[in-house]
């Protein structure tokens, strides 16, 4: 696990809401991300998860409430008030729910694109080749070849995305949004239409490029498994407000998160089997 509790704030979210037609999908929501951390937002369907990704990538406007960035270089950004191409240029990228490739064009292509904002060369270097032209393409190539490696999906360079398995069309969504260099990545759902093991396997690289790509992350999952699997610290949103925030072995017996998920009969059953368990425990070990 990270040490990320005790670095500095990369973002700072405050009493954040959005309406559309006078229907509040958020609603005063808050939160603060460290450094380095990796951070899971939960909820059902329709909860507003998608919405807060919306708003903090620049996507929707919010209506009331305030972001704050803090950039790799430590300078303070408004983010809420940004497009999201200047979002991305500061270092903030994202993946969506929907998958969204240029389905039309390579694997190595898709990754091509997202390097440019990097790019040293001007229009004067590419029309005349220049050598800051060739300097930055052998970088770009590098890189591209350096991320698909890492995703395993190398040797497919030359497809057309459109024609990617699914679970691959996923990790080149990822491989794309870090070939922008972001410091803050927001994962949404990433494991959507996955098997067990593509899931198990997706636990260990987004923990891997954490690490390595010394990100702090924000992902959105309804796979419980990888949830609790990953994540340092949980929020949890329910009809567009924060119901419930802390560790993942706590955010899973807090009754207003049963409640949210099952409804109220379901988290009385839950509740009814969990003090049954109790109860027949505790015989056990006076039987004992």
């Amino acid at each position: 696990m990270s040490n990320s509790s005790s670095g500095e704030l990369c973002l700072k979210v405050r009493n954040l809401s959005i309406d559309f037609g006078g229907l509040k999908a958020v609603s005063g929501f808050s939160c603060e991300l460290r450094r380095g951390e990796l951070a899971g937002l939960i909820g059902p369907n329709g909860a507003g998860k998608t919405t807060v990704f919306n708003m903090l990538s620049g996507i929707y406007t919010p209506t009331g409430g305030e972001i704050e960035f803090r950039d790799a270089g430590g300078n303070i950004h408004l983010a809420g008030k940004l497009k999201p191409s200047k979002l991305n240029r500061i270092g903030i990228a994202r993946t969506f729910q929907n998958i969204r490739l240029f389905s039309n064009l390579t694997v190595e292509d898709n990754i091509r694109i997202a390097l440019h904002s990097g790019r040293a060369a001007g229009p004067l270097d590419v029309i005349f080749r220049l050598p800051r032209f060739y300097r930055d393409e052998q970088r770009m190539a590098a890189q591209t070849g350096e991320l698909l490696s890492l995703f395993g999906i190398e040797r497919k360079k030359d497809e057309l995305a459109r024609n990617l398995p699914y679970g691959e069309q996923r990790k080149l969504e990822i491989a794309r949004a870090l070939a922008s260099g972001p410091s803050l990545l927001l994962l949404d759902e990433p494991a959507a239409g996955m098997n067990p093991q593509e899931t198990e396997s997706l636990m260990k690289l987004i923990s891997r490029v954490r690490r390595d790509f010394n990100l702090t992350i924000l992902l959105i999952e309804h796979d419980m498994r990888l949830v609790m699997g990953i994540c340092e610290r949980l929020m949890v949103l329910d009809y567009g407000r924060t119901i419930a925030e802390g560790l993942p072995q706590d955010i899973r017996k807090d009754p207003a998160v049963i409640k949210a998920y099952l409804g109220e009969e379901g988290a009385a059953s839950a509740e009814a089997a969990a003090s049954s368990e109790a109860t027949n425990s505790a015989g056990e070990g006076g039987n004992g």
